[in-house]
């Protein structure tokens, strides 16, 4: 196994900071979540004419068709200065359709996702916030040649901008009947409701269903078999979401270690002041250590899948307690006006609360490893 980025990897890295830090430094991200969007609508259609936006997706279906390690390099960079975009909310969204849609249905959705005419999103966390079976509360009643589905799916990412919701519900008994289906935003009986957020970067909303008919060919797979998709999407989406939160911890340290050393305190930096330093090089070793994690577990996806649930959990959950960490030495290393709205520090530390629970906190994934371990 070869750990490195290959050539085009670093070139894709080189391409991605230089164009973000042309667009979209911090001033810039300020002001595009006071937009109408939460996002560049101009940024997002330039990032899919370059190919990122579809970076994942297959080439059958206008994707670039590329491995999930070199995503990891997109998103990180895009963590690094925490650019607004619903990259991963589409991709997710891809994903479901690829893995379990008939062609007509990969032909009918894909390719909008891929060049980013079309945004998709996952929707599958409900009022008891579980991301086990049990989870899934909302029921699909069969009518016929439709299913019909009342009921409400919370904290779905992007949600007030996305045009199509992969959603999952229940479709039988058993704790393991469950179905996702695609729903287009313009279905009667479904509303969406934003909702303000800590991390303004990443928005998120509820899904209102009211009798929303879902037709035949809409669901994707079998009835009642989507579960081990589901658990895959939540494992892809723990990965993706560790991958920007390497940048953005890597952004948080870079901004830090800056102020050390251009604040001066008793005539010197107090970069040069031990209480400082350390943090800072303990900050660093816990940045490589999850960083590490998360390339194997980016691997493991691609190509030993049977190790993928162990090593995405290894990764989020070492990632979330350390990223949180990180967020709050930062903003006391910068004193007191670490905490104003006109440092950017404080952006990074909301990025760390965002980013804790998206697909699994630290316990549920320790709790996910033990299990696995047999305890």
């Amino acid at each position: 196994m070869n750990f490195g980025f290959s050539e085009e990897q670093e070139l894709l890295r080189a391409e991605v900071r230089k164009f973000l830090d042309q667009n979209a430094p911090l001033e810039e991200v300020r002001k595009f979540v006071d937009g109408p969007d939460g996002f560049s609508r101009h940024l997002w259609g330039r990032m899919a004419e370059l190919g990122w936006v579809g970076l994942s997706m297959p080439e059958a279906h206008g994707g670039v068709g590329l491995d999930w390690v070199t995503l990891v390099v997109l998103l990180e960079e895009t963590g690094r200065t925490l650019f607004p975009s619903p990259l991963i909310s589409s991709v997710i969204a891809a994903a479901a359709i690829e893995r379990a849609g008939t062609d007509d249905q990969k032909t009918r959705w894909l390719p909008g996702l891929a060049d980013g005419s079309r945004i998709g999103t996952f929707a599958l966390l409900e009022a008891n916030d579980s991301l086990e079976q049990r989870g899934i509360a909302l029921e699909g009643k069969p009518d016929g040649d439709v299913t019909r589905l009342s009921g409400v799916k919370r904290h779905v990412h992007d949600a007030g901008v996305a045009d199509l919701f992969v959603v999952a519900f229940r479709s039988g008994h058993a704790p393991e009947c469950v179905s996702l289906a695609v729903v287009e935003a313009f279905a009667d009986g479904l509303a969406v409701e934003s909702h303000p957020a800590m991390d303004r970067t990443k928005p998120v909303g509820d899904l209102q269903l009211n009798d929303v008919r879902v037709a035949g060919d809409a669901l994707l797979g079998e009835p009642g078999s989507a579960w081990p998709l589901v658990s895959q999407l939540v494992d892809l989406g723990a990965m993706l979401v560790t991958a920007e939160m390497v940048g953005a911890a890597e952004g948080a340290l870079a901004i830090t270690t800056e102020f050390a050393k251009q604040r001066i305190q008793f005539d010197s930096p107090i970069g040069r002041y031990q209480g400082v330093k350390h943090p800072l090089a303990e900050m660093y070793v816990d940045v490589e250590s999850f960083k590490s994690l998360l390339y194997y577990a980016a691997w493991t996806l691609d190509e030993s899948p049977a190790e993928t649930p162990r090593s995405v959990s290894l990764a989020k959950a070492y990632a979330t307690d350390a990223f949180s960490r990180i967020g709050i030495d930062c903003v006391q290393l910068h004193g007191a006006v670490g905490y104003t709205a006109e440092y950017d520090i404080q952006l990074y530390l909301k990025r760390s609360k965002w980013a804790r629970p998206a697909f699994g906190d630290a316990d549920h994934h320790y709790a996910r490893i033990a299990t696995q371990g047999g305890l």
